[in-house]
């Protein structure tokens, strides 16, 4: 069983944790958190080992990122990088209840957790995050870094850009897109492109004009 770090003792690593340990896909080492107040501390069973500097001495394990803000996650991924560590240091966690019919691609350092569907022809970046029961329909295409907390529903042939997050339970009409590191808030209804950065909400989703990051999701 290969060995496994987990970047950031969040509530996304406790989920991940769960799902590896319960599938048996890696045997996880422990976390690695900037917290120094972190260090020694257990967080369900996994021990704090240091900060995220010390990544580079474990050389034998995969590692993922378990930050749930997309910006964040890339910034880590370009520390890490600087750090020396590669795109194949990353490992994929899938729960193995996620349907990933032959066809559909999965980028390193993703994490999929339960009953995530992909129906045909999905594509998905490098360290994307979904949630339980996100749904990707046909010749879905989504960049790296994206986001998409629980119950987010997306219709054939939807693009969504690097670093994008989709909130619970939003839903986006087929064949539109979502921009670059663009937020969809919960429970809207996209029937429209959202651009790039911008922050859209309701039903119909509308922008909201001056928008911060409220509905990113930060665990």
């Amino acid at each position: 069983m290969s060995e496994l770090i987990l970047i950031a003792a969040s509530g996304l690593a406790r989920e991940v944790l769960a799902m590896v340990r319960s599938s048996g896909q890696y045997d996880v080492v422990g976390l690695l958190d900037d917290n120094t107040e972190m260090a020694g501390v257990t967080v369900d069973g996994a021990p704090v080992l240091g900060t995220i500097d010390d990544a580079a001495k474990y050389t034998h394990a995969f590692v993922l990122v378990c930050i749930g803000s997309g910006r964040v996650r890339e910034a880590v991924v370009e520390r890490l990088t600087a750090m020396g560590l590669t795109e194949s240091r990353y490992a994929i966690a899938v729960d193995p209840s996620v349907q990933y019919p032959e066809g559909c691609r999965v980028g390193r350092g993703s994490i999929l957790l339960r009953n995530v569907t992909m129906t045909a022809s999905v594509t998905l970046g490098a360290h994307v995050v979904a949630m339980p029961s996100v749904t990707f329909t046909h010749d879905d295409d989504v960049a790296d870094f994206a986001t998409f907390a629980a119950g987010v529903s997306l219709g054939g042939g939807v693009r969504v850009g690097r670093g994008a997050y989709v909130g619970m339970n939003a839903s986006v009409r087929e064949r539109t897109s979502v921009g670059a590191y663009a937020t969809v808030g919960m429970g809207a209804a996209v029937l429209n492109d959202v651009p790039d950065g911008q922050t859209w909400v309701g039903v119909p989703a509308h922008e909201i004009s001056g928008a911060n990051s409220t509905f990113r999701g930060m665990s």
